[in-house]
């Protein structure tokens, strides 16, 4: 063998070794994020909430979702065929939780998937990096007519968990992303808690100085009712509520 050279087979191990090497840092290394802002509405790979008008108003756990590309530029479903990108819809964010990208699947071919949904996760759509992920779902979702009810932000965050398999679950839907924000989410500010909750308390309070009681059990009902829709409709109603 002529100095200098390597047998076929080494060199072709050598090569293996270094794709799979390189395919791993793409794969499990990644950009590292700006701190949260606030004050200029940036927000870096975050699921962000604030109140609706008049929804919030009668159930302040009710409200408007969106998700966050890695430079903080908040996407929220807001509208039939629209997308907000950097424009968050109805007013400043009032609660955030960022999300741990090591915690995503982003496989770079059929065989690189890293959670345990490798041919679900393919056929739903799979990405290899956050924004990627959050731009296909934009596209599916500039083609999906909005409805409070059936296909709203929440779907839009859910669909983009499922194609991030974040957690290593691909069931992400309305109720567990609203759980996931209002059980762990982070409150920007006070001022933030006040815009939450001083509608409700207003109403809560001219409601029962005019009618009483009543009141009380209205507003209560509402809130069940509401829940129970979307609980329905995502467990018990096969594609009830989904895009």
């Amino acid at each position: 063998m002529p100095l200098g050279r390597l047998p076929k087979m080494e060199l072709t191990v050598a090569y293996d070794a270094e794709h799979t090497s390189s395919t791993q840092r793409i794969q499990h290394e990644f950009w590292p994020l700006d701190e949260v802002d606030s004050k200029k509405a940036k927000f870096p790979c975050c699921i962000v909430w604030t109140p609706l008008p008049v929804v919030s108003w009668l159930a302040p756990f009710i409200g408007h979702v969106g998700i966050c590309m890695e430079d903080g530029a908040v996407l929220d479903f807001a509208g039939s065929n629209f997308v907000n990108v950097d424009d968050f819809a109805f007013g400043a964010v009032a609660r955030y939780l960022q999300l741990d990208r090591e915690q995503c699947c982003f496989p770079p071919n059929i065989a690189g998937h890293t959670c345990k949904h490798g041919y679900m996760h393919t056929e739903y759509g799979t990405s290899i990096t956050w924004d990627d992920a959050l731009r296909s779902s934009m596209r599916y979702f500039e083609n999906k007519s909005y409805n409070l009810f059936t296909c709203n932000s929440h779907s839009f965050v859910a669909n983009c968990l499922n194609r991030l398999c974040y957690s290593g679950s691909m069931s992400w839907n309305m109720i567990n992303v609203a759980a996931l924000i209002l059980f762990k989410g982070h409150w920007v500010d006070s001022m933030s808690i006040v815009r939450s909750f001083l509608p409700f308390i207003v109403v809560l309070c001219f409601g029962f100085f005019i009618v009483g009681w009543p009141t009380l059990i209205g507003l209560l009902s509402f809130s069940l009712l509401l829940l129970g829709w979307f609980f329905i409709g995502t467990y018990c109603v096969k594609n009830l509520v989904e895009c």
